[in-house]
């Protein structure tokens, strides 16, 4: 659950109790739930709330009407000034140690660059992609005439790569006509869009604990309260679930059921009955994030099968085997959602990226695709086999053993902080990505995210041996 990131003895992060007062307000102000020109707490109101002193209170007050933050009107109180800061997604959520700060951990992988070395990051080496396939789409592309070039596409999407979808979707269980399809720019635009049109500020959202640490980004621009449930290896804590939705009654559930990011764990058929019956129990609606299907050696239990896109909504992408470059995610959900979402994602973004769909529609119908994906498959699991044997031998241990994926989640020897580790490899350029960054309840310290496909140059293991002795020292230095 989201809170503001003070300390509950009253003491802010520098020792000071004005400091706390001043951060807790300019917190509220970033992110929006005192909006300008709104009425600030009273003095004696904010001091009970925060347990410092009135004179506490005051003394920050007087400072934020130094800064030009909030106006103080004699005989009526205190405002905030008209001219709002932007809003602010490092102020909205706790502050983490910068170290396991996802949005650190997603400019750091972004902006490696080419010779960059980033296990800590969630996609394929692009060597690993099919690039040659995407060459020829390209060409092919260039020779077309008519509206592919420059013309905007229709809000749901090209109709042909939606019946493409429709039949991959089947092969999984799942039954979505058509027209129950619409395309996204990517995976996250479709949760941000069923965001904007399920949830108001202030619902609650349940999400796994650890999980994909965007979800928390997300779902704190649009202002959700979050709550996190255990994840084991067969699926969410059932019992944690059904009482959390008896208490907090979330408007939403966003997990993955096969291939789960962080942890690579696959949803039990015995879970997903439960989840749904739960759903159905609490007017729950749940959005099945699938975007890593095609890793998948055999298809695992999908709610969205089981459910029948009642009460749940499934989506996917093709970023993860076939170009993070090209965005192209969709959206499955029963037919008058997709009619509003369509009407959202015409104000949003007006008409479909209409060449990225082609181009995404002339690689998957080209029959090299489903071998790149068969090799792409084998490759990872040799690699996983050969990394998880090497972090083993620095006493780095598997949460699990995945069945699919590109993922390994290990517990750290000796409870080390991951922070810590990821901060000393980040001295030598490599990006590692720490559990807390995953973890609402910031429970997962002693854990780390590694990416196989990412870990195959020796320069890694050397580079992480070295970490865990430097944050074994205690100086943290070797």
């Amino acid at each position: 659950m989201v809170k503001d990131p003070v300390r509950m003895n009253g003491e802010a992060a520098d020792g000071t109790r004005v400091s706390m007062v001043m951060t807790t307000i300019r917190q509220r102000i970033a992110g929006r739930s005192l909006t300008p020109g709104a009425k600030l707490p009273s003095v004696r109101g904010l001091a009970g709330t925060l347990r410092v002193s009135t004179s506490t209170v005051v003394d920050a007050y007087e400072r934020l009407v130094a800064e030009g933050a909030i106006l103080s009107r004699p005989g009526s109180g205190f405002y905030v000034a008209n001219q709002a800061a932007p809003f602010s997604l490092s102020e909205v959520g706790p502050r983490l140690d910068r170290a396991v700060d996802p949005f650190w951990v997603s400019r750091q992988s972004l902006d490696a660059g080419e010779g960059g070395l980033k296990p800590g990051c969630g996609w394929l080496p692009p060597s690993w992609l099919p690039e040659e396939s995407i060459r020829r789409a390209l060409r092919a592309l260039s020779r077309s005439e008519g509206p592919s070039l420059a013309d905007y596409g229709s809000p749901l999407g090209l109709p042909p790569l939606r019946q493409l979808i429709s039949r991959r979707m089947a092969e999984r269980g799942i039954e979505a006509s058509p027209d129950q399809i619409m395309l996204t720019e990517s995976g996250t635009q479709a949760i941000d869009l069923l965001c904007r049109f399920l949830i108001e500020p202030g619902d609650t959202v349940l999400v796994d604990d650890p999980c994909y640490f965007n979800f928390h980004a997300l779902l704190r621009a649009h202002r959700a309260k979050i709550v996190g449930v255990p994840y084991t290896a067969s699926g969410p804590d059932l019992q944690v679930f059904a009482e959390i939705c008896a208490e907090h009654r979330p408007r939403l559930y966003i997990t993955n059921s096969a291939v789960h990011n962080p942890t690579g764990a696959v949803l039990s058929p015995v879970a997903a009955h439960r989840v749904l019956k739960l759903a159905d129990q609490f007017d729950l609606t749940v959005i099945e994030d699938d975007i890593f299907a095609d890793f998948e050696h055999a298809a695992a239990p999908r709610l969205a099968a089981f459910d029948g896109l009642d009460r749940v909504i499934h989506i996917g992408s093709f970023s993860k085997t076939l170009s993070a470059s090209a965005r192209c995610g969709f959206v499955a959900a029963k037919p008058e959602w997709i009619e509003g979402l369509t009407d959202l994602k015409i104000a949003t973004t007006f008409g479909g990226g209409r060449l990225t769909a082609e181009l995404v529609l002339n690689v998957l119908s080209d029959g090299n695709y489903r071998k790149h994906v068969e090799a792409l498959r084998t490759r990872l699991s040799q690699a996983m086999a050969e990394v998880s044997a090497r972090l083993k031998g620095l006493g780095i241990t598997p949460w699990i053993e995945p069945q699919a994926g590109m993922f390994l989640w290990c517990r750290l020897p000796d409870d080390l902080d991951a922070a810590r580790v990821a901060r000393a490899a980040l001295e030598r350029n490599v990006v590692l990505a720490p559990g807390n960054a995953f973890s609402l309840s910031q429970a997962a310290t002693g854990f780390m995210r590694f990416n196989v496909s990412q870990m195959l140059d020796p320069r890694v293991f050397e580079v992480v041996g070295h970490a865990l002795m430097q944050a074994q020292a205690p100086d943290g230095r070797t």
